[in-house]
């Protein structure tokens, strides 16, 4: 019989901190063969096996452990991705960095680990560092202190292909998240309790504003958006738009990257890249249907990305005193208000005001669609400076 349910896996920090323990045994214990070690992930509350790949010592009390990132049946740019931590034992010898003088666990950003901002402190979160020092604390002594260094060798690379430097993280990937378990996109479960979380805040609001990750929403609150108005969609926004429609949500303000949003102005209502990415086409489509020059056009269609293709623009405004990025990114935002509020009564017969707003890697807002003016008051926390 063929299981047809999607397989979850773990988080990019369940893989860390495995690495990390397994260094650590090896300090302590010598040439021992390390095939996996278990994990606490604390949240949910389980311990689990995670393979370990190879674990060596290097010069004299250090050693590195290797494992490889497996997030399940999830469409993840980290699949397979080898995740390293060097373990130290720490004496006179104590580096100054991220941690305070005299922890016993002091945690350091490598090579791949994002940074909040260049030469900036590394993108490890909450979660990861409690994941680490409970899993690390069991293992040592009371007098023994290490310093662990996180390295994701191919970090900076994949960092490239997500929105990370939208919310200020550069050089690589960050370690994210609230829990170790990592939901495959598919499984009914997780779509249900966004939806469910529509269905809560709808009976409270008119207006909800959704954003595609947890950095947007992060974004939108640091703006002034009212918390409890902000929804996660992940790349379900048509489904979500569907919930919204069907729970007679009056407006929706879609707050995101412009990478992911500008795939609705061409219909594509699942965002993820592994499914459609057709944004180059969207982008050179809407800049042709605005007047940009032939040569620039062919320019847009051949970068490889849709943020170097903004620069493009943002460079022919400046030496030519053009208007493109301001006209092609209105007309981008318009048709995505209009294809969402006709994607939401085509499946619902229910009519809703969408707006778009649409901000870049260095967190700049480069449009906001007219409906926005009118929506602005709908979602500002009473307690906030005006959010644009």
């Amino acid at each position: 019989m063929i299981n047809s349910q999607p397989r979850p896996g773990y988080t990019l920090p369940v893989f860390a901190c495995a690495a990390a323990v397994a260094a650590l045994r090896w300090l302590k214990h010598g040439y021992e063969p390390i095939s996996a070690v278990p994990v606490d992930l604390i949240n949910p509350d389980e311990t689990v096996e995670i393979p370990i790949e190879e674990v060596a010592g290097l010069k004299a009390g250090s050693a590195l452990a290797i494992t490889r990132s497996d997030p399940g049946d999830n469409l993840d740019l980290t699949r397979n991705t080898p995740v390293w931590a060097l373990v130290e034992w720490q004496g006179d010898q104590h580096r100054q960095g991220e941690e305070e003088e005299g922890e016993r666990i002091a945690i350091f950003g490598g090579e791949g680990i994002g940074r909040h901002g260049a030469g900036g402190t590394p993108a490890i979160y909450a979660y990861a560092g409690q994941l680490l020092r409970k899993n690390l604390e069991r293992e040592l002594d009371r007098d023994e202190k290490i310093a662990v260094t996180i390295i994701m060798p191919h970090g900076r690379q994949l960092a490239t292909r997500t929105s990370n430097e939208a919310f200020g993280i550069v050089e690589g990937l960050s370690l994210l998240g609230t829990t170790g378990i990592s939901e495959p996109l598919s499984a009914p479960g997780q779509l249900d309790a966004y939806c469910e979380d529509v269905r809560k805040k709808a009976g409270q609001f008119d207006c909800l504003v959704f954003c595609i990750g947890e950095n947007g929403l992060d974004l939108a609150q640091k703006m002034g958006v009212h918390p409890d108005q902000l929804v996660k969609t992940a790349n379900w926004l048509g489904p979500m738009l569907v919930e919204a429609g069907m729970q007679r949500v009056k407006s929706i303000l879609l707050f995101g990257y412009h990478g992911k949003l500008l795939k609705l102005a061409g219909g594509i209502f699942h965002t993820h890249h592994h499914l459609a990415d057709a944004r180059l086409e969207i982008l050179t489509a809407h800049a042709c249907s605005q007047g940009v020059p032939m040569p620039a056009l062919q320019r847009i269609f051949a970068c490889p990305t849709a943020d170097e293709a903004l620069n493009l623009l943002r460079e022919l405004d400046e030496a030519t005193g053009s208007n493109w990025v301001s006209q092609v990114y209105g007309a981008i935002a318009e048709k995505i208000d209009l294809r969402a509020r006709d994607y939401i009564h085509t499946h619902t017969g229910t009519s809703v005001t969408v707006g778009s707003v649409l901000f870049d890697r260095r967190r700049k807002i480069i449009v906001t669609s007219d409906a926005v003016a009118g929506l602005l008051p709908e979602v500002r926390s009473p307690a906030a400076s005006p959010l644009f």
